[in-house]
């Protein structure tokens, strides 16, 4: 798989561990053995106008706030982005929403937001590029993946629905 080869070019360490396929964070608390890093939720959204795409990732317990998060971004009416876009942008399937994604996206199209208690985290869960396989990547692999992406994270607190 190129999720690998990119990684490997780089010299981007990882430890994979294989799992039956998750779909939800739920899915991932039943069926993953406890792994060493902080887990993720990525959601794909963009402005209403489909103009703008966002890969944000947060804890995988938290709720977003998708007005206050537009808000806070100065953008108006944030959705979550359709399957298509996200086969467009990122060449994910929905289930498989991974910030490795932005591997994919070669015109710089799509926005990273990492929040601010994952940045300080010491290694992150990612899956690489399908939901059947979780990576843990130390957060200075992930930044120098951003980097060699060409995808610099925008480091905020992400707002919580109550």
């Amino acid at each position: 798989m190129e999720i690998y080869h990119f990684l490997d070019t780089h010299g981007i360490e990882y430890e994979r561990y294989d799992h039956p396929p998750v779909f939800t964070c739920e899915d991932v608390n039943r069926l993953v053995p406890k792994l060493p890093g902080r887990k993720t939720k990525n959601l794909f959204i963009c402005d209403n106008k489909g103009k703008q795409h966002f890969l944000v990732t947060v804890p995988d317990e938290k709720s977003v706030d998708l007005k206050s998060f537009g808000e806070a971004l100065a953008v108006k009416k944030l959705r979550f982005a359709s399957a298509d876009r996200l086969q467009k942008h990122l060449e994910l399937e929905p289930g498989a929403v991974t910030l490795l994604g932005v591997m994919n996206d070669g015109t710089r199209q799509v926005r990273v937001i990492v929040d601010k208690s994952i940045w300080e985290a010491d290694a992150l869960q990612c899956h690489p590029l399908v939901n059947t396989a979780t990576l843990v990547i130390s957060l200075d692999n992930v930044r120098k993946f951003l980097d060699a992406t060409g995808h610099p994270a925008t480091v905020m607190d992400v707002p919580a629905r109550d």
